[in-house]
């Protein structure tokens, strides 16, 4: 059995080719530009909404079921860019209401730009987006719709001038005329008038087809020119910067060429300068060589000399040796004590900058303490005012309550008494109590608001009340903070006063420290001066220098390595406290420097 859609498919793509050879046949037999009410033009418009109406999917809507094959043609648009014209001026028509109207539309818009069958070549292409509006078979799924597409190209030889825009697309009945393509004996007689329009239509497509190829060399000659512009622009550009920097770099070449010449100069006057300059070394270095021969001679002579000398200072290096490790000694041990100290006047002028800090931020503290105590103190003042108000409202509406009972009971007993005078008289006293209930209403209403504003009075009186408590709360928190700051005043000052002290104490240690310095570079200056001095033998000091008594076992020696002089020990009597030495050390009268007990003639 076959399949229906099969069937239905082959039935219009023989529908198709009909009314396309049809309609080309014709319209050169005609041999002018086709209108809209050309009868073979408009069947080929009916058949090709059937086709593209094959197997379309139906889509629900809020209202009913929508079955139309604008959405595909719809979608033209997005694959195909230049046919965004038509689609645009489609949506502008005035008089187009239903989709079915604009799909008509665009047929015809189409067909008179020869390009449907390029845009239904694109629809085709795209399956997978076909697949959204039409079922899997439909003609325009399978390979009936691109038989159709490639049919279609025939029609560019068709030249149509149709009038969309009054015409009424939206109500147009679709009903296939088979009338048209039945044979007839007119037919038969005709087929040399078919082979003439056949090669005038293969004329007609190759002219297209070459005018389609020279727009496309004319479009890539367009563009080339354009890539050729910006590219001359581009050298000229480069041109003129490459110029300007050929310019600039002659300049150069000029300047430089200029300096090579001035340091050119300058090298060979000064070549000249040191020329002389060595002639005249030459000679002197001849003068001076004679004297140098005898200087020579005398320094050996000299050197003899001194030979000897070195024997003698051997012995004495060796103590000098001793003395200079005790000195370095002294020295490292009194670095340390300065360093220490330095370690210690650093730690306390910390904690005084961190002292003054603190004292900074709690002077700040007390002056935003005292301005919140004024604010707090002016808010108390207005407070009080507002109590004070509030009492004498409170004492006024007391007197109005008194008098309204008063009031009260007046009218209460004027209307006992009219009640037992006036019996007899009911109508009027039946006013008059009615005038009467009116005022007491108006009374026992004014009672209420006069309660409900003394109970209002009341709240706010309580309210100011917690106010103040508040604020009293917080000045003898202010009051708290002014004791603090106060007590931290008094530490301050006490932290002052030990900071003055430590720093007093720090300078008396500079003052001694540097006494020591100057000391013991007067130990080393009497060192050096000391290597140029010879001490006296033991046999030739036999008198002391100040005294001029004779040593003995009681009187000892003392030498001074400063100045060499030779002292007994009740005449050194300064003495000198050293960190390395647990006892004081004896010094010179005169120079002030460390005396040396002497054993020997040579040994200290």
């Amino acid at each position: 059995v076959k399949d229906p859609t099969a069937v239905e498919r082959a039935n219009l793509l023989n529908m198709a080719k009909l009314s396309i050879k049809g309609l080309i046949e014709s319209a050169l037999s005609f041999g002018r530009t086709l209108d809209s009410d050309y009868p073979p033009l408009q069947q080929f418009f009916v058949v090709m909404e059937h086709c593209l109406k094959h197997g379309l999917k139906v889509r629900k809507s809020f209202l009913s079921y929508n079955k139309t094959i604008w959405g595909p043609l719809e979608l033209v648009e997005k694959l195909y860019p230049e046919a965004e014209e038509i689609a645009a001026s489609v949506r502008d028509l005035p008089g187009l209401k239903t989709p079915l109207g604009r799909a008509r539309a665009w047929l015809r818009l189409a067909l008179m730009q020869k390009k449907m069958a390029d845009y239904l070549r694109c629809l085709i292409i795209q399956r997978d987006l076909l697949s959204e509006f039409y079922e899997y078979h439909a003609l325009m799924m399978e390979e009936e719709g691109a038989v159709i597409v490639g049919l279609l190209v025939g029609l560019n030889v068709i030249d149509a001038n149709l009038c969309v825009k009054g015409e009424d697309l939206d109500s147009q009945v679709g009903v296939i005329d088979f009338s048209m393509y039945l044979k007839s004996d007119d037919d038969l007689g005709g087929k040399e008038r078919n082979v003439q329009i056949a090669a005038i239509l293969d004329q007609k497509n190759y002219v297209e087809e070459l005018n389609r190829q020279l727009n496309s060399t004319v479009s890539s000659l367009h563009a080339r020119v354009d890539s050729l512009e910006k590219s001359n622009t581009k050298l000229i550009e480069e041109l003129a910067i490459a110029k300007n920097n050929i310019i600039k770099l002659q300049e150069e070449n000029h300047q430089l060429r200029s300096e090579n010449t001035l340091i050119l100069m300058k090298t060979q006057h000064h070549l000249e300068a040191t020329k002389v300059d060595v002639e005249a070394e030459l000679q002197t270095y001849k003068h001076s060589r004679q004297g140098l021969d005898e200087m020579y001679n005398e320094a050996r002579r000299q050197l003899r000399e001194e030979s000897q000398l070195r024997q003698d200072m051997e012995n004495e290096l060796v103590v000098q040796v001793s003395m200079k490790h005790e000195i370095e000694l002294a020295m490292k041990l009194l670095e340390k004590d300065i360093h220490e100290k330095q370690d210690t006047l650093i730690g306390l002028r910390q904690q005084l900058d961190e002292v003054k800090a603190i004292n900074m931020e709690m002077y700040q503290k007390l002056q935003v303490s005292e301005d919140a105590m004024k604010e707090k103190n002016e808010i108390i003042g207005r407070l009080e005012d507002k109590t004070n108000q509030i009492n004498a409202t409170m004492k006024q509406l007391e007197q109005r309550l008194q008098q309204a009972e008063k009031a009260q009971m007046e009218a209460e007993a004027e209307d006992e008494k009219l009640k037992q005078e006036y019996v007899n008289k009911s109508e009027s006293l039946q006013k008059e109590f009615s005038q009467k209930e009116k005022q007491l209403l108006q009374l026992e209403t004014d009672l209420k608001i006069e309660k409900e504003w003394r109970q209002t009075l009341e709240d706010d009186l309580q309210k100011e009340k917690e106010t103040v408590s508040h604020l009293r709360i917080e000045t003898q928190e202010i009051i708290n903070l002014k004791k603090e700051f106060l007590k931290l005043q008094e530490k301050n000052k006490q932290l002052k006063m030990i900071c003055q002290d430590q720093e007093a104490a720090l300078e008396e240690l500079a003052s001694k420290l540097s006494e020591s310095k100057l000391k013991i570079e007067d130990i080393k200056e009497a060192n050096k001066a000391l290597q140029g001095q010879v001490w006296l033998k033991d046999k030739e000091a036999t008198h002391c220098k100040l005294c001029e008594k004779e040593f003995s076992l009681s009187k000892r020696k003392h030498h001074c390595r400063n100045c060499g002089e030779i002292f007994c020990n009740a005449c050194s009597d300064n003495e000198l406290p050293l960190p390395s030495s647990p006892k004081p050390v004896r010094v010179c009268d005169s120079c002030h420097a460390i005396l040396i007990q002497r054993c020997s003639s040579n040994v200290p």
